[in-house]
């Protein structure tokens, strides 16, 4: 029996549950709860440091989600055999919840704070990810951490027609529609998901049915926190005060800052230095010794800098480089800059730039996936690199950061959704995008390159697909609010909103929304969601004149691919003893081939970057499977020489008795000089045993026969 134990149970519309319990497990935690469903149980649990550090002036707050092999019951793989660092996979999980939790904390809560997630136990019919946020954010509300809360994610799917919250994993194979939505009673705070060209009604009615939902979830958190009696929250002060500073500060630059910001220059270099120039001459003019607080003039100053910019943009509808709120910035594109590549694309706009490469490879360049709870193989994977150049920037290269590993999660998922079909698509398919100048969607030039790319390739894609990332500025106290198209990467630190949508002309294929403030009305969703709409059309509309389709002919240098089937019986005939054949076929023609047997056949992929080698690996392995016709001819090799006969080889791998009658017309008394080891000779399949299914030659068929009266003579 486990000891003081408090539980609480969330039903499901199918009758499912969701068990959250707390008391039993990691009682040193500030804060722990256990949440299942099914035979899945993660453990969640919340520190968080009493007192700020020095100068801190964010929430340095760590989320980390980990799934334990023996959950699944599995050994880890590697030398050391224990879990490592977190697998992409759990380093979106972890950003999910990051991106849900951290707006719900008090802007001046500053202390160092960890949310741990562990699954414990797995259930095949369960997804975890979508319980991942309800654990954190139930784990908090049995703390007396200060926070805003309580929020739940949860996963929201289309399947045959109707919405479904938290599918099973083969329920969801089908979807139209896959959201992870988090919110609070009140709120929507993040939306990440997929979907299948969908319509922008059709995604706001989804989003407000997982809502639905979610209201429930913080309702039941709340009756927890009574029970657990963590109603009351800890007391702190993580920021020092010094209003005569802030006061002067805000009567000086307040004005200087608005019209700084209003110079209205699409170089952010340029506006940069004139914002620094503001801030460098005030800390001038304070001399080296006064009476202020000099640890708070930057972050005063910063926030003077982000009211003068908002309000431009609230009051003048004006942006920092003076574009109109839905306008998008200039763009260029090329496609095939990099001759070597198989496919490559330029994408730039305005200040962003991204060049994609698109490469083809076999199934031998499949990515393995080996995790705790997914395990298989990727055909189609897309990576996304920031380096610090790309901002003006010094910083080591220390490889892909949380933040990369997101970008191009999301980038891949809006493309996937346009690829060919798996049965009709051979290769395996590498998208690269380095970002050669960033400011602001870098992302969505990554879908948009990436998409040029592709076609480039000569990939068949349904149709291109282009992203866009909005923005929002508001006034919670006024209700005045601006929905910002295609925003700067100043915008979206100044905002309160950074919504990316991408798709095709026909609708949504994916989506990624951050709130910075509590929430987003459906009225404002929907007009974000139609403005974007507006965006999208017009990048497919100028990418389009860069490559509107697919190119019908890939490279030159490109891998071609040629697919048999052979029966299941052959696949050893074409591999061979210790995979001697198939080496041998690869060594003498160069090209790449892939046996696998899928559905009772055997499946070969052969790929060649030359014509030649193609065909001679085709007609190799063709020999090898054909299977001998009784009357059929074939061009064979002695192989050995008996007093009876000789055995030739007539097809790769089958050898069939030349009988000494069947040599000659003319009778034959011994082998002595009739034929020799190594001799091609003509022969034709007369027979084949039905026992022992040896198969019997003729040469003396294909000779012409002596005349009897000739013989008489």
């Amino acid at each position: 029996m486990l000891p003081n134990v408090i539980s609480k149970t969330i039903t499901l519309e199918d009758g499912r549950e969701i068990i959250i319990e707390t008391g039993a497990l990691a009682k040193q935690a500030d804060g722990a709860v256990v949440v299942r469903m099914g035979n899945a149980m993660l453990l969640a649990t919340v520190v968080s440091k009493k007192e700020a550090g020095e100068g801190v002036d964010f929430l340095p707050m760590s989320v980390d989600y980990q799934e334990k092999f023996a959950a699944s019951g599995k050994i880890p793989g590697g030398f050391l055999k224990r879990e490592g660092r977190l697998s992409d996979y759990e380093i979106l999980i972890s950003r999910i919840v990051d991106r849900a939790i951290r707006p719900i904390f008090p802007e001046d809560y500053h202390a160092d704070t960890q949310i741990m997630i562990t699954l414990m136990s797995s259930d095949d019919q369960v997804l975890p990810d979508c319980l991942a946020g309800l654990a954190a954010s139930a784990a908090l509300s049995v703390s007396d951490i200060p926070f805003n809360g309580p929020i739940s994610e949860v996963r929201v799917a289309k399947i045959d027609g109707k919405l479904v919250i938290n599918p099973t994993p083969e329920a969801l194979e089908t979807a139209s529609l896959e959201f992870i939505v988090a919110g609070s009673s009140e709120f929507i705070l993040m939306v990440e998901g997929e979907a299948n060209e969908i319509m922008e009604d059709e995604m706001v009615e989804a989003i407000q049915f997982a809502h639905e939902e979610i209201k429930r979830h913080c309702e039941v958190q709340k009756e927890l926190t009574k029970e657990v009696g963590k109603e009351q929250k800890r007391e702190y002060c993580h920021e020092k005060e010094d209003l005569a500073l802030f006061d002067k500060m805000k009567a000086e630059l307040y004005d200087k800052c608005y019209a700084a910001v209003g110079m209205l220059s699409p170089n952010k270099t340029e506006r940069g230095a004139a914002i620094d120039t503001i801030k460098s001459d005030f800390i001038a003019s304070l001399g080296e010794e006064h009476e202020y607080e000099a640890s708070l003039i930057g972050p005063y100053f910063k926030k003077i800098h982000k009211e003068a910019a908002r309000n431009l943009t609230l009051n003048e509808k004006k942006r920092l480089d003076g574009r109109k709120l839905d306008e998008v910035r200039p763009i260029w594109s090329v496609v095939d800059y990099l001759p070597s590549a198989h496919g490559s694309a330029v994408f730039t706009r305005g200040e962003t730039q991204s060049v994609t490469t698109c490469t083809l490879g076999t199934k031998l360049d499949e990515q393995m996936v080996d995790g705790a709870t997914i395990s298989g193989y990727n055909k189609f994977f897309l990576h996304y690199n920031f380096p610090a150049f790309s901002t003006g920037e010094v910083r080591p290269n220390r490889g892909p950061g949380r933040r990369e590993v997101g970008h191009g999660n999301l980038a891949m998922r809006a493309l996937r959704k346009v690829l060919p079909p798996v049965n009709e698509n051979p290769y395996t398919i590498r998208v690269v995008s380095d970002i050669l100048e960033s400011n602001g969607s870098s992302s969505m030039a990554t879908v948009c390159a990436g998409s040029l790319a592709l076609m480039d390739a000569g990939i068949q894609i349904k149709s291109p697909v282009t992203g866009i990332a909005m923005g929002m500025i508001s006034d919670a106290t006024t209700g005045n609010y601006s929905i910002l198209s295609d925003i700067l990467g100043d915008e979206d630190h100044l905002g309160d909103m950074d919504f990316k949508v991408t798709g095709t002309a026909k609708g949504i294929t994916a989506c990624q929304m951050d709130l910075k403030v509590e929430g987003l009305d459906y009225s404002v969703l929907k007009e974000a969601l139609y403005q974007a709409k507006d965006g999208r059309l017009h990048i497919l509309e100028e990418i389009s004149k860069t490559l509107a389709e697919p190119k019908g002919e890939m490279k030159p240098h490109t891998p071609r691919s040629y697919n048999l089937t052979i029966p299941k019986e052959l696949i050893g005939a074409v591999i061979g003893p210790g995979g001697k054949v198939i080496q041998e076929i690869q060594k003498d023609t160069g090209a790449t081939i892939v046996i696998e047997e899928v559905d009772n056949e055997g499946k070969i992929n052969i790929f060649s970057n030359n014509q030649d080698s193609m065909d001679s690996a085709i007609s190799r392995i063709k020999a090898i499977v054909a299977q001998p016709e009784i009357g059929e001819t074939y061009t064979g090799k002695v192989k050995n020489i008996m007093p009876f006969g000789a055995f030739v080889e007539f097809m790769p791998g089958k050898d069939g008795l030349l009988h000494i009658s069947e040599i000659k017309w003319e009778r034959l008394e011994n082998m002595d000089g009739v034929l020799e080891p190594g001799e091609e000779i003509m022969v034709k399949l007369i027979d084949v045993d039905k026992k022992t299914g040896k198969f019997k030659l003729s040469r003396k068929v294909l000779l012409p026969k002596p005349d009897k009266s000739e013989k008489k003579d």
